[in-house]
């Protein structure tokens, strides 16, 4: 029996299953492949999704040297020979490197020259999410391109594929449990009837499957597998005030061995994007919290997360402050800049400069060029005495 993956793996980007976000006419990826312009790539998602697969398939389309790399046992001094056998060479190699979020610091400091230089077309993979597993310099240069688990019509047709190819006949229940098992991964799913067919070539039982995977692959998923879909939740479970659901997903963050500091910093964030001045005493618990964490580590820890957990979850929400910014930094980056009144700036010292405190902490005068409106407070908690705060404050003569 000859391999199946081998045998069946696709030679162009309309032959991939499960992924039709990335391979239909319409995909921003698909047009990037058959324009052959492609900037560096970043490719997650969970195994045999077909990231692999994808990356052969951009190297034939562009007739490029493939180089698979894996980054568990990649050394920086494999890099540099690669960039440089293309020094003087009008083809770019094609760097696919496996588990992209092993690399350390510095292989992932190593790539940004080539990346910039576009000496080589890099293409990353992980099953792991980038935004959490890779420096921000790398993800500057590269489109994220998530790839889904395969579902089980997917899998199907990739088996009817094979079915038609060999004729061997399969029970029904067989069927049913090749595809479940296998839990959306094609590479599991030929792999597992490969060997089924080499006990018998004729027919496929659920008792010889059973005898070689006695338990999905969906049983002996790992947590860590799950990683930014249990912080997504838990995140959103505090912003909706959902105190058992986020200690639940914070226990399986524990549970799976999630660092304690990531946990203390997304804490640190969300206290001021979805409670910000509606409570602020939410900022300096949390960030009490990380510092703590940091200190004391697990076991202990969680006691701190969990409590600091409990207090955003019941904490009011505002995102004003957090709106706030991004409509000024919006508003910065469209326009020209505004010119500063000449009394505030540093460079000299202005009669024209009213000093507040000489008229008892408030005094009308002009800071900016322009009428803006940025802020706008939803009185929420601890918003509403601000607002009475300014308030008085600028009603003071």
């Amino acid at each position: 029996m000859d391999d199946l993956c081998s045998l069946f793996k696709p030679q162009k980007i309309e032959d991939i299953i499960g992924q039709p976000h990335l391979t239909s006419k319409d995909s921003a990826l698909y047009k990037l492949i058959k324009a052959k312009k492609i900037p560096h790539l970043l490719f997650f998602g969970p195994p045999g999704s077909g990231k692999t697969t994808m990356a052969t398939v951009i190297a034939k389309e562009f007739g490029s040297d493939f180089y698979y790399l894996d980054a568990t046992n990649l050394k920086v001094d494999e890099i540099r020979k690669i960039i440089s056998k293309y020094k003087s060479s009008l083809i770019k190699p094609l760097m696919f490197i496996d588990e992209v979020h092993r690399l350390s610091k510095n292989q992932q400091e190593v790539l940004l020259i080539p990346m910039e230089r576009n000496e080589a077309i890099i293409i990353g993979a992980s099953t792991e999410n980038p935004y959490f597993t890779l420096t921000n310099a790398i993800r500057s240069r590269s489109m994220l391109f998530e790839f889904k688990k395969i579902d089980n019509d997917a899998l199907r047709e990739l088996f009817e594929r094979v079915k038609s190819r060999f004729g061997f006949e399969i029970e029904s229940e067989a069927l049913e449990y090749l595809i479940d098992s296998s839990n959306g991964d094609a590479r599991a799913m030929l792999n597992l009837l490969q060997y089924a067919l080499v006990i018998d070539n004729r027919k496929i039982t659920l008792k010889n499957l059973k005898s070689l995977r006695s338990v999905s692959l969906k049983d002996g998923v790992s947590l860590k597998d799950r990683h930014y879909d249990l912080i997504s939740a838990f995140i959103k479970s505090v912003r909706g005030s959902d105190i058992d659901a986020a200690l639940y997903y914070l226990a399986s963050m524990i549970d799976s061995g999630e660092n304690p500091e990531f946990i203390a910093r997304r804490l640190v964030i969300l206290s001021s994007e979805d409670i910000g001045n509606a409570n602020p005493n939410a900022l300096n618990l949390s960030v009490s919290a990380m510092e703590a964490v940091k200190n004391i580590g697990f076991p202990e820890a969680k006691i701190i997360l969990s409590q600091v957990t409990i207090y955003l979850c019941s904490s009011p929400k505002s995102n004003s402050s957090y709106k706030a910014i991004n409509r000024a930094l919006d508003y910065v980056k469209k326009h020209k800049n505004l010119e500063i009144p000449s009394y505030l700036k540093s460079s000299s010292f202005c009669k024209e400069y009213l000093y507040p405190h000489d008229f008892g902490g408030f005094v009308e005068q002009k800071y900016i060029n322009k009428d803006l409106k940025f802020y706008e407070s939803l009185g929420i908690g601890f918003e509403k005495t601000l607002n009475e705060w300014i308030e008085k404050i600028k009603g003071k003569k």
